[in-house]
């Protein structure tokens, strides 16, 4: 199913076109080097728009925990998000909720509606996000239960 919700992604409705738009606007940004880490964010982003069935977008503090973080990167990544997300990443947003409603006017575009619908986080913060393939997504998932899990009986 995953391989059919794919085909139908890049080929109906041209899914590859908006991965290669969001693929050359982040390259832009790593070319400027300064706004490198949300390019980064948006070729990773890009990766998840081939194949948005196979993937899932993921925060890399979630793969690597909480050691390694640096304040100052920190701040930086900070700074970053509030100038992307007012000049690029609202519009960016508005032409995916455009897309969004055309898929879900038709039955077979709905799948993929929410799957765009899902991403729109990663589209308004893309620094620090990571492209993983949908079975190391589920193992987080299932790793961050367990964690609730254990605090919650630590609490009693």
């Amino acid at each position: 199913m995953r391989t059919l919700g794919n085909i139908i992604w890049n080929f109906p409705f041209l899914g590859f076109v908006t991965a290669a738009i969001v693929f050359l606007i982040g390259l832009l940004f790593v070319v400027t080097i300064i706004a490198a880490p949300i390019g980064l964010g948006l070729i990773q982003y890009s990766k998840f728009l081939l194949l948005p069935f196979s993937y899932d977008m993921v925060s890399k503090s979630e793969l690597e925990g909480e050691a390694g973080k640096n304040i100052l990167w920190q701040t930086y990544g900070f700074i970053l998000k509030s100038v992307y997300i007012i000049f690029l990443g609202i519009p960016m947003a508005i032409v995916t909720l455009i897309q969004i409603i055309g898929c879900f006017c038709s039955v077979i575009g709905i799948p993929v509606a929410i799957v765009m619908a899902k991403s729109l986080g990663t589209l308004l913060q893309p620094v620090g996000k990571v492209c993983v393939d949908h079975s190391v997504a589920q193992a987080l998932l299932v790793e961050q239960g367990r964690n609730q899990l254990q605090s919650m009986n630590n609490n009693r």
